[in-house]
């Protein structure tokens, strides 16, 4: 650990986070595009070697898997360490958004809205507060970033990762990780590789080029490592016909030959698969536990079927980063006190700067006069804050507060603000009328060690789907309708990996779902409740055809009493599975339409993973996509709402108009893949190079995204400058009547001397710039060697793309203000 580091206090970094969340967003210079030099671990030093070769081989072989923690924080993982040599445990916590452990801490915003900035001095701070409280909470691992591209809208962990683009991907990732490390924890990039969707991501056996590997996916791990990664987390999934976590082309020819890592490789949760071929293959690490690195390991090194060096190798490389980061010796960094008040500020930052306006029709937003003073608030997320995604990417908020409350309040004192569910989440009481016998099901207590059972009849007057809504504290009930388990075990992560919204109660219950088609009359009904160890509480509630029907029209009659509808829309996406439809879920798309067709001012904010279809967009009168914003969602929401800020936000993957239009549709070769094989057959041509390769229109384009104010751009010139890079200068002009925010985007075309297909145009450059009205600023993007360079396969190198290529500059894949042209020359030209 540097001393920067270990001597950091706790006012410098509450100071330092604001500071760089306020210069991101107030338009000081920051890079374009992060750069830097590989900056690897010193390699093993003496201390190493010493501990190496003191560790007896049970010793060296409990470094090298997961085992239980003896005192628990919650955490991931745990490395129990040997404490006779003085090497300390080490806990691994998930925190693609925040530290997830069991205790409070900063929710920050989804990954994807932080990449919705495009600012990696933003990047730095989000990582700033997650190293900070990673090492207040007691861990010493990070299992985040996730920079695995969004290859497909329906991959279940978009809003975990950052884009489609990987020069995005890789200047953003590197900055996060600096943040990380910069506070004293440890990072670990993920998922390593071509994970890229949940569905049979267990086994699914992914085949991309080797020119498309280093083209897209592999350009963000890359950059992870010059960025110093102390660790990589292999993936799940195949990778050309070998598991990513016994890939040697992958894990030692890629990763450390070509890139010099010098950290250690682990597993994710339980993605191993053999022993001495994944240690062979240059994996060091098995987690959670040790069923290939435990007893296997040990028998087959006793045996001689494989060599105490290797695991020696493994062991140097764990202990090799613990020293980097003073986690050896008699003196280790104390662990910080967590700053709620810094995190707090960094995560409100974000979510204003990645606040992505997609339509504002007759200036609706932001809101002022009657419309900012008579607000109908419809829709479940309106009142119940969504904070973050399913899955690893949880975090326990300190606090998170109602949209609806944060909109009252910014309303002000004599402004009316009304609201209406307009879909009931969580489920309406059952009547007692219709149980015989009858009893209360809206509030049930199973004491420690007790069972509870009900068995009796549920009588319909008349047919209907009904939705069966659990909720419950312990161990999920057991419910029989005539004879059929309502509830039974999710299949494999499904169990444990929920949603982030739908599957919790407002009063923190667990919560199921099924819907069943019943038919007028009886039905059986058996209900078995078991206390456990600690007791629980239960309820179950319905949602029918008649409940829905009433939540809608108590919207519409909420919005036609109202000025203006703000309406909250969602989508609830979680690690282990994928979406079904790029569609909102439910009947909001219905809810959405009776409400527009009732007061057609209405705004529809979006809660959503990743691209959502929009068939309902011209009967809007404003959208505005806000993600997962974290906990100070709701107050950020408000500021962009009310335009207390301009809505900084571009979209960093491209939206479809529908299922039918995008990279993956109609090739199940693509997405989900067919026995057992997925086929990366759009090569490097992802995301919005595919759309525009193929000619299709999207709903919108990548980079997409409105302000308040509008911008000019001119006077484009493109220069050579040391080296085969070049600088590209523009002037940019606030012609609006107030501050904002634009993203100057640098697309470069096709080289003619390169004998391969190339995208048509690339993102080879950007800039996030806050202007006056009326200022007018000369901005400089610099396009780099390797934004200029394609992957020869057959070399196995860069290679330059020279001669005439043309050079856009606009504020989107779509929309190009400006373009040129220049002779890119070789070094030595």
């Amino acid at each position: 650990m540097s001393d920067s580091v270990s001597r950091r206090s706790a006012l410098g970094f509450a100071a330092g986070a604001i500071a760089v969340a306020a210069a991101a967003t107030a338009g000081l210079a920051v890079p374009s595009h992060a750069a830097g030099r590989a900056r690897r671990g010193p390699g093993a030093g003496p201390r190493v070697e010493s501990l190496v070769a003191g560790l007896t081989l049970d010793e060296k072989i409990s470094l090298l898997h997961g085992a239980r923690d003896p005192e628990s924080l919650g955490q991931a993982g745990y490395v129990p360490g040997v404490p006779r040599l003085g090497i300390p445990p080490l806990r691994l916590a998930d925190g693609p958004a925040g530290v997830r452990v069991a205790a409070r801490a900063t929710a920050l915003p989804a990954p994807v809205m932080l990449a919705a900035a495009f600012d990696p001095a933003l990047a730095r701070a989000y990582g700033q507060v997650i190293g900070r409280e990673g090492r207040a909470l007691g861990q010493d691992v990070l299992l985040s970033p996730m920079v695995n591209l969004i290859r497909t809208p329906y991959a279940g962990r978009n809003f975990e990762t950052f884009t489609e683009d990987p020069l995005l991907a890789a200047d953003l990732v590197a900055e996060e990780i600096r943040g990380i490390q910069g506070e004293g924890l440890i990072a670990t990039v993920k998922h390593f590789a071509l994970n890229n969707q949940e569905k049979d991501r267990m086994s699914i056996d992914v085949r991309a080029d080797e020119r498309t590997l280093h083209e897209t996916e592999l350009r963000g791990f890359e950059a992870a490592v010059r960025a110093g990664t102390g660790a990589v987390m292999g993936a799940y999934n195949k990778v050309n016909g070998t598991f990513a976590c016994e890939n040697k082309p992958l894990l030692d020819d890629v990763l450390r030959d070509r890139w010099g890592f010098e950290g250690w490789v682990m597993t994710d949760w339980s993605a191993q698969h053999s022993t001495g071929r994944a240690l062979a293959a240059g994996l060091d690490m098995e987690m959670p536990d040790g069923t290939h690195f435990g007893a296997a390991l040990k028998r087959a090194v006793t045996n001689g079927g494989v060599p105490e060096a290797h695991l020696d190798r493994s062991v140097r490389r764990i202990l090799g980063v613990m020293e980097r980061f003073g986690l050896l010796g008699e003196s280790v960094p104390e662990r910080p006190e967590r700053d709620p008040e810094a995190g707090a500020a960094v995560a409100r930052a974000v979510a204003e700067a990645g606040a992505t306006l997609l339509r504002n029709t007759d200036r609706t937003l932001p809101l002022t006069g009657r419309a900012a003073r008579d607000i109908a608030v419809i829709g479940p997320t309106g009142r119940h804050p969504f904070v973050s995604g399913g899955g690893s990417a949880h975090v326990v908020p300190d606090r998170a507060d109602s949209p609806l409350d944060a909109l009252t309040e910014r309303a002000g004192r004599g402004a009316r603000v009304t609201y209406a569910p307009g879909e009931d989440l969580y489920g309406k009481e059952i009547p007692r009328s219709a149980l015989s016998p009858a009893f209360d099901a809206e509030e049930q207590r199973v004491a420690a060690g007790r069972e509870w059972t009900y068995e009796g009849t549920l009588t319909l007057d008349e047919a209907d789907a009904w939705t069966f809504v659990i909720h419950y504290s312990g161990e999920r009930p057991e419910v029989e309708l005539a004879g059929t388990e309502l509830f039974p075990p999710v299949p494999g992560v499904g169990e444990f990996f929920s949603g982030g919204l739908v599957s919790t109660a407002p009063d923190g219950l667990n919560v199921r779902r099924a819907t069943v088609p019943l038919t007028g009359g009886g039905h059986r009904l058996r209900i078995t409740a078991r206390g456990g160890d600690q007791g629980q509480t239960f309820r179950i509630r319905r949602v029918t055809a008649a409940t829905r029907a009433a939540d809608v029209a108590e919207a519409v009659r909420t919005a036609r009493g109202a000025h203006t509808v703000v309406l909250f829309a969602y989508e609830d996406a979680t690690e282990g599975q994928d979406r079904t439809s790029l569609a909102l879920p439910g009947r909001q798309e219905e809810l959405i339409r009776a409400v527009t067709a009732a007061n057609p001012r209405t705004t529809v904010v979006l809660n959503t993973s990743s691209a959502t279809s929009m068939p309902w967009l011209e009967r809007t009168a404003a959208v505005l996509q806000m993600y997962y914003p974290g906990q100070e969602g709701a107050a950020a929401t408000a500021a962009v709402l009310f335009g207390d800020c301009d809505p900084g936000g571009r979209l960093t993957q491209t939206f479809p108009v529908d299922d039918a239009h995008h990279p993956t549709a109609g090739d199940p070769r693509r997405y989900p893949g067919v026995d057992g094989v997925e086929e990366y057959s759009e090569g490097i041509h992802v995301g919005y190079r595919w759309y525009d390769a193929e000619g299709v229109r999207p709903l919108f384009p990548f980079g997409y995204g409105l302000s308040y104010t509008t911008f000019a751009y001119s006077d484009l010139t493109v220069r050579r400058v040391s080296g085969p890079g070049v600088d590209v200068s523009f002037v940019v002009r606030n012609t609006g009547a107030r501050e904002g925010v634009t993203v100057a985007q640098v697309y470069v075309g096709p080289s003619p001397d390169l004998r391969q297909a190339q995208a048509g145009r690339a993102l080879a450059g950007y800039r996030r710039i806050v202007l006056r009205a009326g200022e007018r600023r000369r901005v400089t993007v610099r396009v780099d060697e390797r934004a200029l360079s394609a992957w020869d396969a057959k070399r196995h190198v860069w290679q330059l793309g020279t001669g005439r290529r043309t050079v856009h500059v606009g504020t989107s894949a779509r929309e190009l203000a400006l373009s040129t042209s220049i002779d890119i020359k070789g070094a030595g030209s």
